[in-house]
This record gives structure tokens, C-alpha cells and sequence, in this order.
């Protein structure tokens, strides 16, 4: 059995424990990208049909779904058969509709909402669609099934309803990444704008807001990633008939993917 894999399914760790390990795991000079990305695109208010203006909108969310649309595939659960040119189109599709809901949603936002609602739905707006990004991104699992394991790492079979768990769960974790991410640098704007500091330097709520964001993010990369243990456990009972007449083991494994 891999390492890694025996390790998970002997570990019963507790969400400190997985927490800690992923702070040891993570490194912070890889969010740079889609923490610059997502900052700028909260920053967007207000936009018109002018070439120049387009791209600043467009750009940030281009590369901020193309970022995250690799890493759902890559650090999906690749226990399937997958070619090549499968995820080159499932990742074309999913940046290129990720970006259209993105843009979309928030131009319904600037048309229909006044300014003091706008960014409230733009949080909402980042978690749907990170969400959708990741049931998107990894949709070939719950169809073709991933591999399910005993406590020892024999595979019991491919199941589609653990492929469809681990989708689900992951697009949880996205949820409270990105909903809070988002959600907790305006609520401390939101306070910040009332200080006598930003009154004397209006210019500092831009430097206040991408500090918070960062931070904010840092945290709660490890925190998402630790939500739900790296191989999760399924019932039996709750697999394919198949998969359950192929073992007397009453919990089975498989690997949810990041």
C-alpha cells in the first residue's frame, strides 16, 4: 500500500491535527496568484463597455478560475481512467463557463444592486461559483467512480457514490475558504472606514483590505483542507452492491482529493 495512503487510514486525526499538519504542508508563496486575483476582483465596482475597463474586470476572473480549475483537477482523485485530452477539455470548459458565471453575476450585481449590496453579493457570488468550480472540474468522478479501499489499501472496486461524496465534500471546503476569505476583509472595512486614521489617508483602505485578505486566506487555506480527513471513510452499506458483495469489511476508504 502507498505510504501516504496507510498513514491516512491508520491516523484517526482530529480536525487540530489536521489543521496542523497542513499549515506544515502549505506553502504561502503559492497563493500569491489567486490571492492578488481574488483582491482585485473584489476591488472591481464599477465598469463600462470601454476595451480598457473590460479587461480589468475579465483578466482577474480569466486567471483566478484557470488557477483554481487546475488545482480541482490536479488534486482530484485520479484513481479513474482519465486521458489527456479529457481534461484538457473538461479544464477549457470549466475556466472558460467559471469566468462567464463570474462576469455574469456581477454585472447583474452592478446593474440591479445598490452600492451598499453590491460586494455582499459578490461573497456570495465567489463561493457559488467556487463551489460549482469543483463539482465541475472533477465531474468525471461520480460518473466513472473512484477506487474504494480496506483498512489494509486493497481496492474493493470503483464506487460512484464515494466519487460523488468527495465532490461534494470538497465543494463544501471551498465554500468556507472562499465565503470567509471574502466575507471577513469587508466586514473589518467596514469598521475601518469609520477610524480617524483612514479620514487623515483615504489611499491606506486599499493596503488594509489586501493585508486582511491575505491573512485572512492564509488562515483559512489549512482550515478548509482540514475539514474533512484526506481518506474518508464510507459504510459498506452505503456503496454499490457490487462493491458490497466483494468484502465483509463494514468501513471502506477512498481518497477525497484536496
Amino acid at each position: 500500500m502507498e505510504p501516504n495512503v496507510r498513514f491516512w487510514i491508520t491516523e484517526r486525526q482530529s480536525f487540530i491535527q489536521r489543521f496542523l499538519q497542513w499549515t506544515e504542508l502549505l506553502d504561502p508563496t503559492n497563493l500569491v496568484v489567486s490571492i492578488v486575483s481574488i483582491f482585485l476582483f473584489l476591488e472591481i465596482r464599477h465598469f463600462t463597455f470601454y476595451s480598457k475597463i473590460l479587461k480589468s474586470l475579465i483578466l482577474p476572473q480569466v486567471s483566478f478560475y484557470a488557477y483554481t480549475t487546475a488545482f480541482n483537477i490536479v488534486n482530484g482523485n485520479a484513481s479513474y481512467t482519465r486521458r489527456l485530452h479529457e481534461s484538457l477539455l473538461l479544464g477549457t470548459g470549466v475556466i472558460a463557463s467559471s469566468s462567464f458565471f463570474g462576469v455574469g453575476i456581477l454585472k447583474i450585481c452592478q446593474i440591479f444592486l445598490i452600492p451598499q449590496h453590491k460586494r455582499h453579493y459578490s461573497e456570495l457570488q465567489i463561493s457559488h461559483v467556487s463551489a460549482m468550480n469543483v463539482v465541475a472540474a472533477r465531474s468525471l468522478e461520480p460518473i466513472r467512480g473512484i477506487e474504494v479501499m480496506d483498512k489494509e489499501g486493497n481496492v474493493m472496486g470503483y464506487s460512484r457514490k464515494a466519487g460523488t461524496k468527495a465532490v461534494k465534500d470538497t465543494a463544501a471546503s471551498r465554500v468556507v475558504l472562499f465565503g470567509t476569505s471574502a466575507f471577513i476583509p469587508e466586514v473589518f472595512s467596514h469598521f475601518f472606514v469609520r477610524t480617524q486614521f483612514f479620514r487623515q489617508y483615504p489611499w491606506s483602505l486599499w493596503t488594509f483590505k489586501l493585508s486582511c485578505t491575505v491573512l485572512v486566506m492564509g488562515l483559512m487555506v489549512p482550515v478548509s483542507f482540514s475539514i474533512f480527513p484526506q481518506i474518508e471513510r464510507i459504510q459498506r452499506s452505503e456503496l454499490e452492491k457490487e462493491i458490497q458483495s466483494a468484502t465483509e469489511e463494514t468501513e471502506l476508504f477512498y481518497n477525497r482529493g484536496v
